[in-house]
C-alpha cells in the first residue's frame, strides 16, 4: 500500500482519473436501484459526465472544473421534475471547494463559496418538507465545511513546503557566496605568503648568480662563493615554502572546516528549516584525521539537503556514523519517494561530488532508493592507511 500511495502521489491527475471513473460508475449505478420511478438515461448520463469528468483535471484546471461541476448541479436541479434519483455525485461539489481552497487564492474560493451557497438554497427549497431533507440538508453544510477546512490545511502545508525551499535557496546562495569570499580571502592569503617568502630569496639568487657569473673567469673563488650562496638561499626557500604548505593545509586551516564532531549542529539547522533527523554518531569521532572528518561532515550535509529538497514535507531523516577499528560508516536514510532530483548540491554536485570526497580516502560510497520506499546513502571510510584501496563505488540515481 505504501508503493501504491507514493506513486499515485507522483502522478497525481492519474488518482484523479480514478476517483472520477469510479463516481461515474457508482452514480450511474445508482440509477436504476434508488427508486421505483427510473430517470431516463438521455438525462441521467450527461449530468453524471459533467458532475465525475472535471474531478481528473482539478488540479490542472481548478476554476474551470469547479464551476462546471456547480453548473452540472445546477441543471440537476432544474430537471429535477424528470429525474426522480438523486446524484451521488454530487460529491465533486465539496471535491471542487477543497481544490478551489488548497490551490487558488481565498478570493476565488469566496467567490465559488457565495454562488456554492445559492445552489444549496435551490436544493434546500426542493428538499425542505420531504421526509429527511432537513437532515440531509445538515449534512451538506457539514461536508462543505469539512471541504474547507480540509482546503485550508492542505494550503497551509504547501505555504510552509514553500518556505522551507525558500529558506533552503537562501541557505545555498549564503553558502556559495561564503565559499567564493574564502575562497578570495585565502587566495589573497597565499599571495601574500608567496610573496614574503619567494621575493626576498629569488631576488638573493638573481643578485649572486649574477656576480658569479662576471667573476667566475678573473675570481673563481669568488664565483664559488656566490654558487654557494644561491644553493643555501634556494634551500631555505624551499624550507620555507615547506612550512608555509604546513601551514595552510595544517591545523590552523583545518580548523576553519567542519569536522564530523560538528554534525550535531548541522543536524539542528537541518531541523529548523524543516526537516526531522536523528543522529546517531560514535563517541570517538573527534579523533579522525581532519580531511576524513570532513568528508564525513560534507556527504552527511550533501544528503539531507538532498532529502531536504526533493524527499515531500514531513519527511523522516535519520543519520548514523559508526566510528569502526578500520574504518567510518556513515549512513543516510529518509522515507521519502526516492525520485531522482538531477540537481547540484552545495558542497559538491550531488552523487560526483560524494564519490570524489570517498575515493580521495580509498573508501566507498553507494546510494539508492529503499526496499520499503524512500532513498539510503552509504559510504566508508578507510582509517588505516594499509586498507585504503581507492576503488569508490556509487549506485546510479539521486
Amino acid at each position: 500500500m505504501r508503493r501504491l500511495s507514493l506513486w499515485l502521489r507522483r502522478n497525481p491527475m492519474i488518482g484523479d482519473c480514478i476517483l472520477a471513473l469510479l463516481l461515474l460508475i457508482m452514480d450511474v449505478g445508482g440509477r436504476t436501484e434508488t427508486d421505483t420511478h427510473p430517470t431516463p438515461l438521455w438525462l441521467w448520463l450527461p449530468v453524471s459526465l459533467l458532475l465525475c469528468g472535471p474531478i481528473a483535471v482539478r488540479r490542472r484546471h481548478p476554476v474551470a472544473a469547479a464551476y462546471t461541476v456547480l453548473a452540472a448541479d445546477m441543471l440537476q436541479l432544474l430537471t429535477h421534475d424528470l429525474a426522480w434519483d438523486e446524484h451521488y455525485a454530487r460529491i465533486a461539489l465539496p471535491i471542487m471547494l477543497y481544490t478551489l481552497v488548497a490551490y487558488r487564492p481565498r478570493r476565488t474560493a469566496l467567490v465559488y463559496v457565495g454562488l456554492l451557497f445559492l445552489d444549496i438554497a435551490w436544493y434546500m427549497s426542493i428538499k425542505w418538507g420531504m421526509e429527511g431533507g432537513g437532515s440531509e440538508i445538515a449534512a451538506d453544510a457539514f461536508v462543505m465545511a469539512l471541504a474547507w477546512v480540509s482546503g485550508e490545511f492542505t494550503a497551509a502545508r504547501q505555504l510552509y513546503h514553500d518556505e522551507v525551499e525558500q529558506k533552503l535557496a537562501l541557505l545555498e546562495r549564503e553558502q556559495l557566496r561564503q565559499a567564493r569570499l574564502a575562497v578570495q580571502t585565502e587566495r589573497a592569503r597565499i599571495a601574500r605568503e608567496m610573496h614574503d617568502v619567494v621575493a626576498h630569496a629569488v631576488s638573493v639568487m638573481v643578485v649572486q648568480a649574477d656576480g658569479a657569473r662576471m667573476a667566475v673567469d678573473g675570481k673563481p673563488e669568488l664565483a664559488a662563493k656566490a654558487v654557494g650562496i644561491v644553493s643555501e638561499t634556494g634551500r631555505t626557500a624551499l624550507e620555507e615554502l615547506r612550512a608555509m604548505l604546513g601551514v595552510l593545509r595544517g591545523e590552523g586551516s583545518a580548523a576553519l572546516d567542519p569536522q564530523s564532531t560538528d554534525l550535531a549542529g548541522l543536524v539542528d539547522t537541518m531541523r529548523r528549516v524543516g526537516l526531522p533527523v536523528t543522529l546517531e554518531a560514535s563517541e570517538s569521532l573527534d579523533r579522525l584525521p581532519a580531511g576524513i572528518g570532513l568528508g564525513v561532515y560534507r556527504i552527511v550535509q550533501e544528503s539531507l539537503t538532498n532529502t531536504l529538497k526533493h524527499a515531500g514535507v514531513g519527511t523522516r531523516a535519520r543519520v548514523r556514523v559508526n566510528r569502526l577499528p578500520h574504518q567510518v560508516e556513515v549512513h543516510i536514510e529518509d522515507e521519502g519517494d526516492g525520485q531522482l532530483g538531477g540537481h547540484k548540491l552545495a558542497g559538491g554536485n550531488g552523487l560526483i561530488g560524494m564519490r570524489e570526497r570517498t575515493n580521495v580516502f580509498g573508501g566507498s560510497l553507494a546510494a539508492g532508493p529503499r526496499p520499503e520506499g524512500g532513498w539510503a546513502v552509504r559510504a566508508i571510510f578507510p582509517t588505516t592507511a594499509g586498507r585504503r584501496t581507492g576503488n569508490g563505488a556509487v549506485a546510479a540515481g539521486r
